[in-house]
């Protein structure tokens, strides 16, 4: 068993490393006015600029088939990158991407959403949850009825990442009660102007979501989105793609906020001693420490898992649930030993601290993460010590 990097990967991770202390951490500060004075952190001219810059180190579409011009890096890599990106509060993504069950796209439907969504021209968005169904996906109840050579869709989504920017929505609506949700809920490419429409959600933090609104927006049926009745099996791919994606940004964001207190804690003198020199103050550093390395681990076996081919979902529920708990318990740690600096906006311990809030609810809350894992366990889809294959 051997844990060291091959020599790819540490290239991949020196070069994002190096990506992110030249082109994004200079404009943290920047990212904070601009949020606070309610303007987007990174103006879209600019997101486009970095992304470029990007693409000529070799980093566009990091998970995006060779065929459609991307890097096709694979699990592993990708959990690697991701935490580096995490390092950086800027919110910054690699271009040339697209959402994996676009590629169910038949030919027709390639031209007009997958390949403008991979080099930039549209932005898509995944459109699953409504404000009676979260993590229970099943409970949907958009409804799509047919009308001649048209669905008729009306209902409501909300919560949706990128659902204010987005030029077209993978919405999934109940074309058929009788079947339920396996067989009943279908996937449909729905463009903004087919006439729904999107609201701002204010949160906490500086995440942005969207309720997007349906009344009898009129989809044509070429733009169902794999087969009818088949939305579910393809939403819950979406779902369950990345999981550890989460945890691994965490631990380069836990990573970086913990210097900032070892930093500190050196340099802040109480009583005539550095606070570095207070038991108390040593714990919540070694605590720090250990919960993310242990995240770290449990992750990327998570992401080597997948590059295998093997069922990695229980792994990815016990990394999302462990690593998403332990980005809070660190931010928490780490604003503490700042004090009441860590509290103010000159720092961005805050900001973090508010972002993390949101890991431990989306992409499946804790208590649901606790649920699959805990199932696996007591049905015996996954045995207690079993050795890995």
């Amino acid at each position: 068993m051997d844990f060291t990097l091959t020599q790819e990967q540490k290239m991949v991770q020196r070069t994002v490393r190096d990506f992110v202390k030249k082109e994004l951490m200079p404009l943290e500060a920047d990212v904070l006015r601009n949020e606070r004075e309610g303007r987007p952190g990174v103006a879209p001219e600019k997101l486009k600029e970095l992304q470029l810059k990007a693409k000529e180190l070799g980093f566009w579409g990091i998970n995006t088939p060779e065929d459609y011009g991307g890097a096709n890096l694979g699990s592993m890599m990708t959990a690697l990158v991701m935490m580096e990106l995490g390092r950086s509060f800027v919110p910054f993504t690699f271009g040339g991407s697209a959402d994996n069950i676009l590629y169910y796209c038949n030919e027709e439907q390639k031209k007009k959403y997958l390949l403008p969504t991979i080099s930039g021209e549209k932005r898509s968005c995944f459109a699953l949850t409504e404000p009676g169904a979260g993590s229970d996906a099943g409970s949907i109840r958009m409804s799509a009825v047919k009308d001649g050579s048209h669905w008729v869709l009306n209902g409501e989504k909300i919560f949706i990442t990128n659902g204010n920017e987005a030029d077209f929505a993978m919405v999934f609506a109940v074309t058929d009660k009788e079947k339920g949700a396996h067989g009943g809920v279908t996937c449909f490419l729905v463009d903004r102007d087919m006439g729904w429409r999107s609201e701002y959600i204010h949160t906490m933090g500086e995440w942005g979501p969207a309720s997007l609104v349906f009344e009898d927006v009129r989809v044509p049926e070429e733009n169902i989105l794999g087969e009818l009745g088949g939305g579910f099996k393809i939403g819950l791919q979406w779902i369950g793609q990345a999981r550890w994606v989460i945890p691994a940004r965490g631990i380069g964001a836990a990573e970086r906020l913990l210097q900032m207190a070892i930093d500190h804690a050196k340099s802040r003198v109480t009583f005539g001693k550095p606070i570095a020199d207070r038991q108390a103050i040593q714990w919540m550093i070694a605590d720090s420490a250990v919960e993310i390395e242990a995240t770290k681990w449990i992750t990327l076996r998570a992401a080597w898992m997948a590059d295998q081919g093997m069922d990695n979902r229980h792994q990815a529920s016990m990394s999302k649930l462990y690593g998403a708990n332990m980005a809070n318990h660190v931010v928490d740690r780490v604003l503490q030993i700042h004090g009441g600096m860590g509290y103010t906006k000159e720092l961005p311990i805050e900001r973090w601290y508010r972002e993390m809030r949101l890991w431990r609810i989306f992409d499946g809350t804790d208590e649901i993460q606790r649920f699959i894992i805990a199932r696996n366990l007591l049905k015996g889809h996954v045995k207690v010590g079993e050795l890995m294959e």
